[in-house]
């Protein structure tokens, strides 16, 4: 019997190609796992391509409310987003699928995986450490490290030579990812970081000229952190999700481009349409905001950025990662609440906050004076708080005074 190998297959250029480059090179049994995470895709026609394109099976597998329940959310309460702006949809999407691979690899007798993830790019870290840290046994095979094709362009001209039919073109040359959370594109005319993106590179959002004339407002409600409604209807994660997203995407939220550093090193541009995520994100960080201690919530801010780091770097079967989710969920005990944001044209504004976890007393910060804060205990804390800058003001007044029979 030949041996098996688990392909991660999505059905676009790169995965149809490799089926039959995987049986002209190797002498396995192909194994397509398709993961559905929300990319819209006709799941039937994606496993009659693969078979068509010369799978032995095809495993689909459905991870779209693993993806959210423990991906995202972990990831959206430790208020993690890489270099200010990208909200790690591939990022966060690569291991629960490398995972499901991995489990269908045992589960089948496979003795190898493989993935269509270039050499440049970061999802070869993501998917390869993931094996490593789950099944290291397993052989990896990565054709784009291998083969001698060079470009999208050679790409296609291998589909076309095997009769393979795909949705990219020469004239349609973006590299897409597509899940519940987002929509990425890479390639094209956004390889030069000069070009603005086409209006048709963005697929899910409307521009800010084709959103409605009126604001809208959005009520979400959170219970430890985590997103549990929309405008008061309780609703499970992909429902909650997928309403976001129709709400962001038609008021033109959740647009991004971004030159980024990848973790093999190099700068790289990308554009990302992320509505609901985007929506998501600005309301938990309010309700954090109102609930959070100081001190706890800015030492969060730099958990933050290391648990974005993480997740971008592909790093999230670690025990950094484990023992920073223990960290960020002792911290989102208390962020239950709901917080109304007002969309508009691409434009997110607070309307309110409400938790009954509340940290914010107006009896303290209001102007007019009460008996919670007594005003003269600022003095002794200021002068308590400036005996440093005193004691140094003083010993640099004493080295500046001239000593005797000494002229300045």
């Amino acid at each position: 019997m030949p041996e098996k190998v688990v392909l991660a297959y999505s059905g676009g250029l790169d995965t149809s190609i490799i089926i039959p480059w995987l049986k002209e090179n190797y002498s396995y049994d192909v194994i397509a796992m398709v993961g559905d995470v929300g990319q819209g895709d006709d799941i039937d026609a994606v496993v009659d391509k693969a078979y068509k394109t010369g799978a032995s099976k095809v495993v689909v597998e459905d991870m779209r409310e693993e993806f959210l329940t423990g991906y995202v959310f972990p990831t959206l309460r430790a208020g993690a987003v890489y270099e200010h702006k990208y909200l790690l949809g591939t990022s966060m999407a690569r291991p629960v699928i490398a995972k499901h691979q991995v489990e269908v690899a045992l589960r089948e007798g496979a003795t190898a995986v493989s993935h269509g993830c270039t050499g440049k790019g970061n999802d070869q870290v993501r998917f390869e450490l993931t094996y490593q840290a789950l099944a290291p046994e397993l052989k990896v095979i990565a054709p784009w490290r291998e083969w001698t094709l060079k470009s999208r362009e050679d790409c296609l001209d291998y589909a076309e030579q095997h009769g393979i039919q795909v949705e990219a073109s020469r004239t349609k040359i973006h590299s897409r990812d597509r899940n519940l959370w987002h929509v990425s594109h890479e390639g094209g005319e956004l390889e030069d970081a000069g070009n603005a993106p086409l209006a048709t590179t963005w697929q899910i959002t409307r521009s800010p000229q084709e959103a409605p004339d009126r604001e809208e407002q959005v009520t979400i409600g959170f219970a430890k952190g985590t997103p549990v409604s929309v405008n008061g209807m309780g609703l499970d994660p992909v429902q909650l999700v997928e309403l976001l997203n129709e709400i962001g995407a038609r008021n033109a939220i959740g647009r991004t481009d971004i030159v980024e550093n990848r973790f093999v090193g190099m700068k790289s541009r990308g554009c990302y349409e992320t509505p609901g995520g985007a929506l998501l994100v600005a309301a938990h960080r309010e309700l954090e905001a109102l609930c959070l201690e100081r001190d706890l919530s800015h030492f969060k801010q730099q958990v933050a950025l290391k648990y974005a780091e993480l997740v971008y770097f592909g790093l999230w079967f670690t025990p950094l990662r484990e023992a920073l989710d223990a960290f960020v969920e002792d911290t989102q005990k208390e962020i239950t609440g709901t917080v109304t944001l007002s969309l508009y044209k691409g434009n997110v504004s607070i309307v309110s906050r409400q938790s009954d976890f509340s940290l914010y007393r107006t009896e303290l910060s209001s102007f007019t004076m009460g008996d919670s804060y007594d005003q003269k205990d600022a003095a002794g804390f200021i002068r308590i708080l400036g005996l440093p800058a005193r004691s140094r003001a003083l010993v640099r007044a004493k080295s500046q005074v001239p000593k005797a029979g000494v002229e300045k």
